[in-house]
C-alpha cells in the first residue's frame, strides 16, 4: 500500500470510523492490538487500537473504547450506523506483542496476548472473518488502512530502509565527547532553579511566576499547558494559572515547558516521529509521577522530574546517531539487540552513562544524576534505588505500549526484581497500564489519561483537537 495519501494516527483507547475518501489509519502497535475492518461494497471502513483485554475495575469503565471485550462491540455498533452490513464486513488484526520473554511464572503480563484473544473470540462470534492476523511476538508495528483502496498494510515501523550499514564505526574519543557535551544548549535557569526546589520540597512561587513571566517564550508554552489541562478553564496569565492549578503542577508546568527545546524536533535519529523524543520523555515522567502515586514509595514530584530526565545522554549523542539510524533500527526492532550494546559498540559510551555526565555538568542532585545513570540497570543504584526502578518500569511501559515516538525498546531483564521492589503484584500491571497518558500530541501535551485517575494521578493535562476522522462519542 502506497502512503501517498494524508494520515491520521488512531490513538490507543480509540476508535476512527470514517467513509471512502483518499486518506489512510494508522496505529502504531507494541502490546496494543489494532483492528481495522472494511466493507467495500458499503464503502466505509475504521481502525480500532485497543490498549487492554478488558476493563480492570468498575472505576475504569467509563472509558469502554479502551478495552477489546466493551470497546470492539461498539466499534462494530458504529460502523453500522455508518452504513456497513456485518456479512460483509473484513477485518485485520495486528499488535499484541509480548512484554519480553518471560518465565511461566510472569505470563500473566502478556497482555498483549490476552487482548488479541478476545479480539478474535468477539469477532469469531459476530461471525467476522479476519483476512490477515500478525499478533504476538516481540516487535512493534504499524498497521495501516487505506481508506479509499480497503487495502491493509502491516509493517515495521521507522525508516523506509533498513538494510544500510555504515562503511565504518566510530567510537567517540573522549575529547570529542567532551566537545559534544560543551555544545549541548545549557538547561534553562529557571528549570535548575525548579529542579532544586522540588529536590528540598520548598517553593518560591512569586520569584518563579515572576523570572517565568519574563521568558515570553516559557510563559507562552506554560500557559498552553495550563489551557490543555482537564479542569476546562482557560487562562492567559501565570498568576491566574497559579490560582487555578496549584503551586505543584505549575512547577512541573514550567519545568515541561524549560525543557521542551532541550529535545530535538527532527525525526531522524533517536526520534522516529517528529519530536518523538520530547513525547517519550514527557510520557516517561507523567507514568513515573502516576507510579509513584500507586507506590507510595518517592516522591511523585521527583519522579516525573526524573522521567523527563532519563534520556538526555539521547540529546549528546543524536547528532552523531544520523548516518546508522537504518542500522540502529535494525538492529534494535528487528534483530531484538539492546539499544545500549549498541550504542557502546557504535560509539563507545551508552546514552544512559553519556546522560550521567551531563547530569554531572549541570550539576543536578545525585539522587537525579544516578536514575538517569541507571536507568536501564536499576539494580545497580545506590543512591536512590526507588526512584531508578520508578523510571525503568515507566520507560519500560511507554516502549511497550505508547510506541511509535523512538527507536528504543527496553529490556526486560530487570522487570521481575523491579515489581518486586515496588511490591506490585503481576495482576496489578494492568490497573497501571490502564492508567498511563494515552497519547502524547505533537505539542507536548497529553490527551486521554489513564481512567478514572485515582490510582494514578488524576491532574495530567488534557487536550481536544480538531480530528480528521469521524470519532464517535463514548458512551458510558
Amino acid at each position: 500500500m502506497a502512503y501517498r495519501y494524508p494520515t491520521s494516527s488512531v490513538a490507543s483507547g480509540t476508535f476512527a470510523v470514517v467513509p471512502r475518501r483518499k486518506e489512510i489509519l494508522e496505529a502504531y502497535l507494541g502490546s496494543c492490538v489494532g483492528v481495522a475492518i472494511y466493507d467495500r461494497e458499503a464503502g466505509v471502513g475504521g481502525l480500532a487500537h485497543f490498549l487492554l483485554p478488558e476493563p480492570t475495575g468498575m472505576d475504569c469503565f467509563w472509558q469502554p473504547e479502551t478495552y477489546a471485550a466493551t470497546g470492539l462491540p461498539l466499534f462494530l455498533d458504529a460502523l453500522e450506523v455508518a452504513g456497513a452490513s456485518p456479512e460483509n464486513m473484513e477485518a485485520v488484526v495486528a499488535g499484541g506483542a509480548l512484554v519480553g520473554v518471560l518465565s511461566e511464572c510472569d505470563l500473566e503480563l502478556d497482555i498483549g496476548g490476552r487482548t488479541a484473544d478476545v479480539v478474535e473470540k468477539v469477532l469469531r462470534r459476530k461471525g467476522i472473518p479476519i483476512g490477515t492476523q500478525e499478533t504476538g511476538g516481540f516487535f512493534t508495528c504499524r498497521l495501516g488502512l487505506n481508506l479509499y483502496t480497503f487495502q491493509c498494510h502491516i509493517a515495521p515501523f521507522g525508516p523506509d530502509r533498513v538494510d544500510d550499514t555504515p562503511k565504518e564505526l566510530f567510537p567517540l574519543s573522549l575529547e570529542r565527547l567532551q566537545k559534544a557535551l560543551q555544545t549541548v544548549s545549557p538547561i534553562p535557569q529557571i528549570a535548575l532553579k525548579i529542579i532544586r526546589m522540588i529536590r528540598r520540597r520548598t517553593y518560591d512561587m512569586e520569584q518563579v511566576a515572576e523570572e517565568t513571566r519574563r521568558d515570553q517564550v516559557i510563559s507562552a508554552k506554560v500557559i498552553r499547558l495550563c489551557n490543555s489541562a482537564r479542569f476546562g478553564i482557560k487562562t492567559d496569565a501565570i498568576d491566574r494559572a497559579l490560582i487555578m492549578i496549584g503551586e505543584k503542577r505549575l512547577m512541573q508546568f514550567i519545568l515541561t515547558a524549560a525543557l521542551e527545546d532541550f529535545f530535538p524536533e527532527r525525526d531522524v535519529g533517536y526520534s522516529i516521529c517528529k519530536g518523538g523524543l520530547y513525547k517519550h520523555a514527557l510520557g516517561t515522567a507523567m507514568t513515573a509521577e502516576g507510579l509513584a502515586n500507586f507506590t507510595g514509595l518517592v516522591s511523585p514530584d521527583i519522579a516525573y522530574t526524573a522521567g523527563l530526565l532519563h534520556d538526555i545522554g539521547k540529546v549528546v549523542l543524536d547528532q552523531y546517531i544520523s548516518p546508522v539510524t537504518p542500522m540502529f533500527y535494525r538492529q534494535t526492532q528487528m534483530n531484538g539487540v539492546s539499544l545500549v550494546d549498541l550504542e557502546k559498540e557504535t560509539f563507545g559510551m551508552s546514552h544512559d552513562e553519556v546522560g550521567g555526565l551531563l547530569a554531572e555538568q549541570w550539576a543536578l542532585s545525585e539522587s537525579l544524576a544516578d536514575a538517569i545513570r541507571h536507568h536501564h540497570q536499576p539494580e545497580n543504584s545506590m543512591v536512590n534505588p526507588d526512584l531508578t526502578h520508578h523510571v525503568y518500569l515507566a520507560d519500560l511501559l511507554m516502549s511497550r505500549f505508547m510506541v511509535g515516538h523512538e527507536l528504543e525498546r527496553i529490556g526486560t531483564k530487570s522487570l521481575r526484581p523491579t515489581l518486586e521492589r515496588l511490591d506490585i503484584r503481576p495482576e496489578q500491571v494492568p490497573v497501571i497500564v490502564d492508567r498511563m497518558p494515552r497519547q502524547v500530541l505533537f505539542d507536548g501535551s497529553v490527551q486521554g489519561e489513564g481512567n478514572g485517575g485515582r490510582a494514578m494521578e488524576a491532574e495530567l493535562p488534557k487536550i481536544d483537537k480538531p480530528q480528521k476522522v469521524v470519532r464517535f462519542k463514548r458512551t458510558a
